[in-house]
């Protein structure tokens, strides 16, 4: 079994031989193969993956096809007016169909063109180890939703292969570190920057099982953002030469492979010199592209990461202190600027490299701030992390256990359009939990059950991911039982489970469906609930107390229909006068007011019960005598 790492700018294959994980370089000793597939226009010429395919993009931008990770699983509604205009590509975008783009081959998915890196993968494999390789872990984001997973296993699988595991690449870099050999409650921060998106999670290692405590990120944040900084920094210089200057997709693939390479280049070097003989054949440019200039157009997407780091340490209720290791993972973390951050924002320790990359034993008295690791190669580490898996996985490495978290909480909607959460924001997965439900309206035949994923209160302000609907025998509100379970598997897939628990019947959905939102809508959900926490809070308590006093009236007025001729007219009279300040308060409040109205309510059915209590006494009078009738103690 081997292990991917499907990238965005560069994917890798490694394999445990041995006992050691290592990458597996193609024929010509090269471990990393560009993520980049050129279709050429003559279907006999074959499909051109890697390096070749990447040369192929100077002569032929238009049919060659970069960064596709960053598009698996999105909707047509979910492409950009950015992604179209930084991109050669010609897109096919249908509505709120699958994002699909136009090559000489009919209309492709990401996800299918991601599958021809993966079979180029297979094969650099098959070489190496002289078998047929059919089984794979795969590594996506920490922050890919369920739409996003499932484009990537399908990619596996047009690729010909079993995917064994989708494994969180943060997850992934951890074992490649050998974190495992870290002393027990060993507290993780892995800072994963690659060229298209941002991953940061928060892990503990505690009797050889990584838990993750949480995770945040953005799939649309990466290096690719800092190379279209330097491509509008160099048109800009351009247009400054000639103002009516056009740019061809063939210009503008230049500048883009120029702006990639002088990132790289500044990595070590103080400055690049940029030079593009023959744009047109009667202009030529060149310029000068110093680290400073390239910091201060690359902080900016930087800095976008603090956010997340923020939030993934609130979520794991820790301070930058309680870190033993901040990891680097990621081609982009290669930058000093990267690396100047994130000491910045974690107050790191520089890393002893002289000193070895882990701390073995108990956990000795440390100084303030964690170690910044940078032990292993950042572009291959999630790469190796996936053969550890895989080896795992196949039973020849023991004692190391992945355990992975849901991103955002999973529930369904309940009556009063309230969101019920099933199994909660950063719940350690794989896992299974459920609820028993009953029907909220008598002789109710059915329940539809809107699955939903999360942060408010409100199901209105959560996403839809599903829906389904189970029969039950007609019978008195809150009689009927429905079990509803939800299961999260070790690749994140969600299948949801309703039992009729009468007749034992059974509905199940799973959900392959997409989140059918932008994906900085996650970053943009969590925002938004602690945004409106307070409301939110407000908004659940007024739809539950209104809940509430509808039982206690409904009851009453039963009560007043079987028992108020056994009442005198006074406390008649008061229970309605009460009954009717109660319904008063129903229809005139709302959250929007503040906590009146709750409160208002709350006083209006104290003094509901208190004048209901001589209805209360007949009632509990007559159904003792009843059941003294029943036992034959009176006549």
């Amino acid at each position: 079994m081997i292990g991917i790492d499907l990238g965005t700018t560069n994917s890798l294959v490694a394999v445990v031989d041995g006992g050691i994980a290592l990458v597996l370089a193609d024929a010509e000793g090269r471990r990393l193969v560009p993520s980049v597939v050129h279709i050429p226009k003559n279907s006999s010429g074959g499909v051109l993956v890697g390096v070749p395919a990447k040369r192929s993009a100077h002569l032929a931008p238009a049919t060659t096809f970069a960064s596709m990770k960053r598009f698996m699983g999105r909707r047509s509604s979910e492409i950009t007016a950015a992604d179209q205009q930084n991109n050669a590509w010609q897109w096919e975008l249908h509505g709120n169909a699958p994002a699909a783009v136009h090559t000489p081959h009919g209309p492709m998915l990401p996800e299918e063109l991601a599958a021809e890196i993966l079979k180029h993968l297979v094969s650099i494999a098959n070489t190496r180890l002289d078998t047929q390789v059919t089984r794979a872990v795969i590594t996506v984001p920490a922050y890919f939703n369920d739409s996003q997973r499932q484009a990537t296993q399908r990619a596996g699988e047009l690729a010909g292969l079993k995917v064994e595991r989708i494994i969180n690449e943060p997850t992934a870099a951890a074992l490649a570190y050998g974190i495992d050999k870290l002393h027990t409650q060993a507290k993780i921060a892995v800072f994963d920057l690659g060229g298209g998106t941002f991953d940061i999670s928060i892990l503990q290692l505690q009797d050889g099982i990584f838990k993750v405590l949480s995770t945040s990120g953005d799939t649309q944040l990466g290096g690719d953002d800092i190379d279209n900084s330097i491509i509008h920094w160099i048109r800009g210089k351009i247009i400054e030469l000639e103002p009516e200057f056009g740019f061809t997709p063939e210009i503008h693939q230049r500048i883009r492979s120029a702006a990639e390479e002088a990132k790289i280049r500044l990595s070590v070097d103080e400055s690049a010199h940029l030079v593009f003989p023959f744009l047109t054949p009667d202009f030529s440019f060149e310029c000068e592209l110093s680290r400073a200039q390239l910091n201060d157009l690359a902080r900016p997407t930087i800095r976008r990461t603090q956010s997340h780091c923020q939030r993934a340490m609130m979520d794991a209720g820790l301070e930058p202190t309680d870190l033993d290791q901040v990891i680097l993972v990621g081609g982009q973390t290669r930058m000093p600027l990267v690396r100047e951050w994130v000491n910045e924002v974690f107050g790191c320790r520089e890393f002893e490299e002289s000193h070895g990359s882990l701390r073995v034993g108990a956990n000795p008295h440390k100084a303030s701030g964690p170690r910044l690791n940078t032990s292993t190669n950042p572009d291959e580490a999630v790469a190796l992390g996936a053969a550890i898996q895989a080896a795992i996985l196949s039973g020849a490495l023991k004692n190391v256990i992945l355990m992975d978290v849901t991103p955002l909480s999973l529930g369904i909607e309940t009556f009063g359009g309230l969101m019920n959460v099933i199994i909660p924001r950063n719940t350690t997965i794989p896992v299974k939990a459920g609820e028993m439900f009953t029907n909220a309206l008598d002789y109710q035949k059915s329940m539809l059950i809107r699955i939903l994923q999360g942060e408010r209160e409100k199901a209105q302000d959560n996403w839809e991911l599903g829906q389904l609907t189970i029969d039950f025998e007609p019978m008195l509100k809150a009689t009927a039982r429905v079990g509803v379970q939800f299961e999260i598997d070790s690749n994140g897939v969600l299948r949801v489970l309703a039992r009729d628990t009468l007749t034992q019947v059974d509905k199940i959905v799973e959900i392959r469906s997409a989140v059918d939102v932008d994906d900085l809508a996650v970053q943009e959900m969590v925002e938004s609930s602690v945004e409106h926490a307070f409301s939110d809070l407000a908004h659940r308590q007024w739809v539950e107390a209104t809940l509430r006093a509808q039982q206690t009236l409904d009851a009453i007025r039963n009560g007043l229909t079987d028992y108020g001729d056994q009442l005198t007219d006074e406390e008649t009279l008061s229970i309605k006068d009460n009954i009717n300040q109660t319904l008063a308060i129903l229809a005139s409040g709302n959250t929007e007011s503040g906590t009146g109205p709750l409160r208002d309510l709350k006083v209006a059915l104290d003094s509901l019960d208190e004048a209901s209590l001589p209805l209360a006494d007949r009632m509990m009078e007559a159904i003792s005598e009843q059941f003294l009738r029943d036992q034959g103690l009176i006549g």
